[in-house]
């Protein structure tokens, strides 16, 4: 697991923060994509009727939610994520759902705001590897968490196995220089090994990792690409900025590297997630 040498977390952290609150519906409308892993997610968390869960980079709720249908009501989900848009729009969403008893509160996870002990399940999904620190935010999951209590979390495989998410990273790569905010590789813990390492040094035990792959498809690759930008959060943010013919050379550049993995009338793109459990 590396960082970049010229990294900074403080402009990093602001930038995703600005990305994320940024795109906070369309990730929200991008939840069917994601709908596997959120349920493999849920089912390895083993959540019970009164249990108290802290989802953590939570987003708009979209994992939150579910797991509120499986605890309440003499439980409770709290929803925590650094982009309070993100939070907000969840928020709306579970009211509109008949889930008005959802928590949510905006919080750095490196420097959780919550008492110790005070929670029996904490959830990550797609998030560790995006915090600045990792191992720092994983020993405030462990100091929040009762004993006994239990994590579970999802992360990006390995490179060469999310070609969802490599794709546009080449053509970004091949076509820009480097970015001015420098960014920590979203498959720094895509190796079972490195995640267990991980997890071990933050004091869980009882570590269980399991890969699940899945597919996406996509209609066009301008579909693709929006979707892409759906979930990039501080990247999409600085693609945002770029003068509109370097956008328009990035969707060709991606629409010509899509063409292995046409579809028939679409494209398909796997991507494969490590779930990992483990207990304080």
């Amino acid at each position: 697991m590396t960082t970049p040498d010229n990294f900074d977390a403080r402009r990093f952290k602001a930038l995703e923060r600005s990305g994320f609150n940024r795109i906070a519906a369309r990730y929200a409308d991008g939840a069917p994509l994601r709908a596997g892993l959120q349920a493999a997610l849920l089912e390895a968390a083993g959540l019970a009727p009164g249990e108290k869960v802290l989802d953590l980079a939570a987003g708009p709720g979209l994992l939150a939610r579910d797991a509120a249908r499986r605890v309440l009501p003499d439980g409770w989900v709290l929803a925590s994520d650094i982009a309070e848009n993100m939070l907000a729009e969840g928020q709306q969403r579970a009211t509109a759902e008949g889930l008005p008893d959802l928590l949510a509160a905006a919080c750095d996870a490196e420097h959780l705001a919550f008492a110790d002990a005070s929670v029996d399940v904490a959830l990550i999904g797609l998030g560790l590897f995006i915090f600045p620190d990792p191992a720092k935010a994983l020993a405030e999951l462990h100091r929040v968490l009762r004993p006994g209590g239990r994590i579970a979390l999802s992360v990006w495989g390995p490179r060469d196995a999310v070609p969802l998410i490599a794709r546009a990273q080449d053509c970004i790569a091949r076509l820009l220089p480097p970015p001015k905010v420098a960014r920590p590789t979203v498959f720094r813990l895509g190796e079972p090994e490195v995640l267990t390492t991980l997890l071990g040094k933050a004091g869980f035990g009882d570590v269980s990792i399991t890969p699940h792959t899945f597919a996406c498809r996509f209609d066009s690759a301008d579909d693709y690409w929006q979707a892409f930008l759906d979930l990039a959060g501080g990247a999409a943010e600085s693609l945002s900025r770029l003068p509109d013919a370097m956008q328009a050379r990035l969707r060709a550049a991606v629409a010509d590297d899509l063409a292995s993995h046409r579809d028939g009338d679409g494209y398909v793109l796997d991507y494969t997630v490590l779930v990992a459990t483990a207990r304080r």
